[in-house]
């Protein structure tokens, strides 16, 4: 009886170092230095509320600030951290086709709706709907959206001058830019208008509020089981997006493709390029001229141009299509509303900096007569400038991952560096935030500065050490249009009012060490001050 026992403490103990231990040893192994990751938590200082996921990134990156690449665990699963900009450029660019598709969550045959978006997709599928999809996000496609968020634009602040006249309003810059988003998103993806500031329950704005709230106990319970065992997450059927939520999405594409083609409508939306796509109509411009929508957009890559030939016949079904709406939706309605708000907030702590792009903009409207232009607007320079800035100090996306799909090798180039072969399978975090706030690359990193980004200094900065929206072909396809969105709302509010200190704006800054977002803990207020002209 005792020894039967034994044999079972044994195993036990056994399969307890095996599964839960030996894990936060993968690195050493390899020869690769890491840190002390903590019992089943690994690196991830999240899990625990000791930082901020922006916190925790950042941390990650400064462990070992000499060497080109760290080791690190998100709780059990071994990611190496990639601090150098040779190497990034390697992994992203030169080797892509060694890394070319993100980490997976959980089994893509379980959670369908999420796994048919762009971002999820893998191997051949991904390389052709991004072939197929980028045409959607050119500079001349931006262009005929902009008189959409043009009048979401003019509807953001007319809102505020009926509603509040010259009085200053105290607001959350958040959930005032997610409101701006939705209307944005529902009118240039859907062709549905909204003013989500009026109708503040709006079923657009109720559906981005579910989907993109990560910091609910039932999310970071999926996210906590996802990272400890996927195949655990699908057996508790756990979705990344709730299912009132991809029904109603799917209904509304469903019903809107169908009234489109029954009554031959055409509208230039996100709507009308997906269906284009699918009918195999929709091609990249062949003489693309129009001007970029600023510095931080990332070029398309040769995937997204030269296999146009061989995906006219790519099958788009209602459900694909509705899969890359949920993802447009999904990016505009929170990393765009983050981006405004971040910037919207240095603005406020720098009232020089708001004055001299408040010039600008008065200068630009009286050279338009009045009323802006798409052109107009991509050729402020001070405007690109801020919007620049912003993404260095407070990019969206903080860290990017890649998966290792081919067996590869990093050959030493530093002394002591040990030759590591990845196989099939690792993982690479790729730390945006740490980067864009190395002093070695920004000196004095947390001060808001937009005059990094004048010609003279954005020609000196170094390749692979700025990349708000990703580098190489898995790249944010949609940086033109978050681009566009964060300067018309920027343009508008500017145009019409002072951003204000109160006394419930956070100085410093500290940030939720809930979810994955850059949200400010109890919110990021501030004041709207009505700009008196003179008469």
């Amino acid at each position: 009886m005792y020894f039967i026992l034994f044999c079972v403490a044994i195993a036990t103990a056994v399969c307890i170092y095996w599964k839960l231990i030996r894990p936060h040893s993968h690195w050493k192994r390899l020869g690769v230095k890491q840190g002390k990751p903590a019992f089943l938590m690994g690196d991830n200082s999240q899990a625990t509320k000791k930082h901020s996921f922006v916190e925790m990134v950042h941390h990650m990156y400064k462990l070992s600030p000499q060497d080109r690449y760290t080791g690190v665990y998100m709780m059990l699963n071994p990611m190496l951290l990639v601090r150098d900009p040779e190497l990034i450029k390697q992994i992203t660019v030169k080797d892509f086709d060694h890394f070319s598709d993100h980490v997976q969550m959980m089994p893509t045959d379980h959670d369908k709706m999420w796994s048919q978006n762009l971002f999820t997709m893998r191997g051949e599928k991904w390389r052709d709907m991004r072939a197929t999809l980028s045409p959607a996000f050119t500079g001349s496609k931006m262009k005929l959206m902009f008189e959409l968020m043009r009048e979401c634009g003019e509807q953001f602040t007319s809102h505020f001058e009926e509603t509040y006249g010259d009085e200053t309003v105290e607001l959350e810059l958040k959930d005032a830019f997610q409101r701006f988003g939705t209307d944005v998103i529902a009118s240039c993806a859907f062709g549905v208008k909204c003013d989500s500031q009026r109708e503040r329950n709006n079923d657009f704005y109720l559906m981005g509020k579910e989907m993109t709230d990560m910091a609910s106990f039932r999310k970071r319970m999926m996210f906590f089981v996802m990272f400890i065992s996927p195949k655990l997450a699908q057996f508790f059927g756990f979705t990344f997006f709730p299912k009132k939520v991809e029904d109603f999405f799917l209904d509304l594409v469903r019903s809107t493709v169908e009234y489109r083609e029954k009554n031959n409508i055409i509208r230039p939306d996100m709507i009308h390029l997906l269906m284009e796509a699918r009918n195999g109509r929709l091609q990249h411009d062949a003489l693309e001229n129009t001007k970029d929508t600023g510095f931080a957009t990332v070029e398309e890559s040769a995937i997204g141009k030269d296999r146009r030939n061989k995906t006219e016949k790519q099958e788009i079904t209602l459900e694909i299509m509705t899969a890359q709406a949920l993802l447009f939706f999904f990016g505009g309605f929170d990393s765009a509303a983050t981006l405004a708000s971040l910037c919207s907030y240095e603005l406020a702590l720098n009232p020089d900096i708001q004055e001299r792009l408040r010039e600008e903009i008065h200068e630009t409207l009286r050279e338009c007569n009045g009323k802006i232009t798409y052109e107009a607007l991509i050729n402020m320079k001070y405007m690109d400038m801020v919007v620049a800035e912003a993404l260095r100090k407070w990019p969206p996306g903080s860290v990017a991952d890649r998966l290792c799909v081919k067996d590869y090798t990093i050959e030493p180039r530093c002394p002591g560096e040990p030759r590591i072969n990845l196989k099939e399978g690792d993982k690479i975090w790729i730390p945006y935030i740490g980067l864009h706030r190395d002093e070695k690359y920004f000196p004095d990193p947390e001060r808001f500065d937009p005059e990094r980004f004048n010609d003279e200094n954005k020609a000196n900065i170094k390749p692979y050490t700025y990349f708000p929206f990703g580098s190489g072909p898995r790249n944010c396809i949609a940086s033109r249009f978050a681009l566009l969105e964060t300067k018309t709302a920027m343009f508008y509010l500017l145009n019409k009012y002072e951003l204000t200190v109160i006394d419930r704006t956070p100085i410093p800054l500290v940030l939720e060490r809930t979810g994955f977002a850059l949200n400010a803990e109890g919110g990021l207020w501030i004041g709207f001050k009505p700009i008196k002209r003179a008469a």
